[in-house]
C-alpha cells in the first residue's frame, strides 16, 4: 500500500548549498499494518511523516501510496490526494474553534469530496465516545476529547493511510491509553495502515512493529526493531 524508494530530503544550508536531513533507501507498509516510528529529536521523524503525507516534496525518490507516486504530483493535487487517501492526526489537534466537533469533521469531508456525510461523522464521534458532545465547540472539550475528535476527523474519509505525530504527548496517562487504543482499534476496523511517531516507549510497545530512525553520517536510515 505504501512503498518508499530512494527517498532523499535536503534543505538549504545557512552557509549556502544544501544539507541532507533524511535518506531512506526503501520502506513499505501494507494495508492494515500498524507501526511506531521512534528516534531521537532532530533525526527526521516529523520530516518523514510530512513527506509521506504530501506536506513536503522530497528532493529525490518515490513515495507510492495506493499506486500513486505523490512525489510527482503538484501541490494542489497532493492536497486533494491527502484529503481523500490520508488521515493525519497532529500533536496539536488544530480544530477550528468556531465550529462544533461534528462540523470540524464535516468540513474535512467537504474538502475531499465537496460534500459531507453527517451520518458517517456522527457514527465516528460515537465510536470515539463523544456521542453526547457532537455540538460542543473545541473550547468546551478537554484535551483528550479534542484528540478524539482529531482521530475521528482523520478517519472520516476512509483513508488508506493514517499518520500521527506524537498524538498522545500532551495527554495524561489515562487519556493517552484511551486515545491510543481508539486509534489502534479504529484503524484495524477500517483496514487503514497506521504510522505513529512517538518518544514514549510505552506507546511504542503497544505496536506489533517498531521502526527506529537512526543517524548515519548526518543522514537517517530506517531499521526495524
Amino acid at each position: 500500500m505504501l512503498e518508499v524508494t530512494n527517498l532523499v530530503m535536503k534543505f538549504a544550508g545557512r552557509a549556502g548549498g544544501t544539507v541532507e536531513v533524511l535518506r531512506v533507501p526503501s520502506f513499505s507498509l501494507s494495508a492494515g499494518e500498524q507501526i511506531a516510528l521512534v528516534g531521537e529529536s532532530g533525526q527526521g521523524k516529523t520530516t518523514l511523516l510530512h513527506l509521506l503525507g504530501g506536506i513536503l516534496t522530497p528532493t529525490e525518490g518515490r513515495i507510492s501510496i495506493d499506486g500513486t507516486d505523490i512525489a510527482r504530483l503538484s501541490e494542489a493535487a497532493r492536497d486533494r490526494f491527502r484529503a481523500e487517501k490520508i488521515g493525519y492526526v497532529f500533536q496539536s489537534v488544530h480544530l477550528l474553534p468556531a465550529f462544533t466537533a461534528l462540523e470540524n469533521i464535516e468540513l474535512g469531508m467537504m474538502f475531499a469530496h465537496g460534500k459531507s456525510a453527517k451520518a458517517r461523522a456522527t457514527e465516528l464521534l460515537g465510536r470515539v465516545g463523544l456521542a453526547e458532545r457532537l455540538h460542543f465547540y473545541p473550547g468546551e472539550l478537554s484535551a483528550g476529547q479534542q484528540q478524539r475528535v482529531g482521530i475521528a476527523r482523520a478517519l472520516a474519509n476512509r483513508p488508506k493511510l493514517v499518520l500521527a505525530d506524537e498524538p498522545t504527548s500532551a495527554l495524561d496517562t489515562t487519556n493517552r491509553d484511551a486515545v491510543l487504543e481508539l486509534m489502534l482499534t479504529l484503524c484495524r476496523e477500517e483496514n487503514a495502515a497506521l504510522m505513529v511517531v512517538t518518544h514514549d516507549a510505552q506507546v511504542a510497545g503497544r505496536f506489533p512493529k517498531t521502526v527506529r530512525l537512526t543517524d548515519v553520517n548526518r543522514a537517517a536510515d530506517i531499521t526495524l526493531i
